[in-house]
């Protein structure tokens, strides 16, 4: 997707071309993510000859909102978990402390 979103679009051998794997990556597998991710609507396609040009559907804004939403269903169950599970778990510095304390106040006067 980061591909996509940096060139706009790319047929298979673009994609692969542009990507900076660790490890150098087939065809067959850039293609196969392609269609996966035209499956789960995050790209499009149009035939170009004998090659499929591939566009993205969404943009990374949407595609990060809605990874995290799924990881906080899949291991969390809600918000509120995950935020609990990080505070407990990971070094939060003052800034960011006071950054989710004025978040935390908006979201109450919200409700």
């Amino acid at each position: 997707m980061e591909v996509l979103w940096s060139a706009g679009n790319g047929t298979v051998s673009e994609v692969l071309a542009l990507l900076h794997a660790p490890k150098p990556l087939a065809f067959n597998t850039v293609q196969t993510m392609l269609r996966i991710l035209e499956q789960k609507g995050y790209v499009r396609h149009t035939e170009e000859g004998r090659a499929f040009r591939y566009f993205p559907l969404v943009d990374k804004a949407q595609a990060s909102r809605s990874a995290v939403q799924s990881v906080v269903r899949r291991f969390f169950g809600s918000p509120g978990a995950l935020a609990l599970n990080l505070l407990q778990s990971e070094d939060v510095s003052a800034e960011e402390l006071a950054h989710l304390r004025r978040l935390i106040a908006q979201a109450e006067k919200k409700k």
